[in-house]
């Protein structure tokens, strides 16, 4: 598939409001700083105007969503499909009845547990621990301080790659612990979802918003570009401990290192690191933690992408 064939599909489809780039460098789209180029990339201006463009897009060209990029690790060698930018553009966030919101892919977590405070809507306060976007989080049922993500979902919007829209059920998923497999089979993208809240003192929601920000700031290096979790945690254990007790704190490939902070986190202090780089600590990583302990290490990160 080449760039003429995006073309092509884009001038026929003359109601396309969004932008179209080429060569687009992923190093500014994701929390580490690093990683290849996208062949290319569409910021739809709305969710009307993201449908629109997928309906002209071939059927063989890779596709991959985007939000805040925290969860994401672009190898040097650069994406060979179309990146589809969510953040900033499929942004709308609205109640919807006593007790639900509406938040389209593109919100980012940590906005959702704002906005429910402030409607004194409660059960949401752990989305302001997860770095990322609605998309993101109902795509790998992100957590954190107790809560997950698809314990909260009362239904959810796909987009498949027709550019048609379905409401889903929870039930039409496989979900479990950072895994969500739609038992549909097809491939759909998330575009939006319902959450059930619970109707409580909006006062004390934002107080633990602001108790779950602090311990956060103290526990992880967020000064430093990072991805967040990079691996999922075993059964019964963590994998921050595991990885600091095989003596892995600060242990440095290149100019990426694993955080002497968090175990779990792997910084790329001014983007000195490569993709390539980062991919070899985690690996460095699950192989050191096997030999000592044999427990397999859980990618959390999702990798793309050729090497260089």
């Amino acid at each position: 598939m080449d760039m003429s064939d995006i073309q092509r599909a884009s001038l026929a489809t003359p109601t396309l409001r969004g932008t179209l780039r080429v060569d687009e460098p992923m190093a500014r789209h994701v929390s580490w700083r690093t990683g290849g180029i996208a062949a290319r990339a569409y910021l739809p201006a709305d969710l009307e105007d993201l449908a629109a463009f997928l309906r002209g897009v071939p059927d063989g060209e890779p596709l991959l969503f985007v939000g805040l990029g925290s969860n994401l690790l672009v190898r040097d060698g650069g994406y060979r499909g179309t990146v589809v930018f969510l953040h900033g553009a499929l942004d709308r966030i609205a109640i919807e009845s006593n007790r639900a919101i509406y938040a389209e892919a593109g919100v980012a977590s940590p906005k959702v547990a704002r906005f429910a405070a402030n409607h004194d809507l409660v059960g949401a306060e752990f989305l302001a621990g997860i770095p990322g976007t609605v998309g993101g989080s109902l795509a790998m049922n992100a957590g954190c301080y107790g809560g997950e993500t698809w314990q909260i979902v009362e239904r959810v919007r796909t987009l498949d790659r027709k550019g048609n829209l379905h409401n889903r059920m929870p039930a039409d998923f496989d979900v479990g612990y950072r895994h969500v497999v739609n038992r549909v089979g097809a491939e759909e993208f998330f575009v939006a979802a319902w959450l059930r809240l619970t109707r409580g003192d909006g006062q004390a929601s934002r107080q633990h918003i602001k108790e779950l920000l602090e311990k956060r700031i103290a526990a992880q290096p967020l000064q430093l570009p990072n991805a967040g979790s990079v691996f999922r945690n075993p059964a019964g254990d963590h994998a921050a401990r595991l990885i600091e007790t095989a003596g892995l704190k600060g242990f440095a490939i290149g100019g990426a290192r694993i955080s002497e902070k968090h175990a779990n986190f792997i910084v790329n202090p001014d983007g000195a690191g490569s993709a390539a780089d980062i991919e070899a600590l985690i690996e460095h990583a699950q192989r050191t933690v096997a030999e000592k302990f044999g427990v397999e290490l859980v990618r959390e990160v999702r990798i793309v992408g050729e090497t260089k």
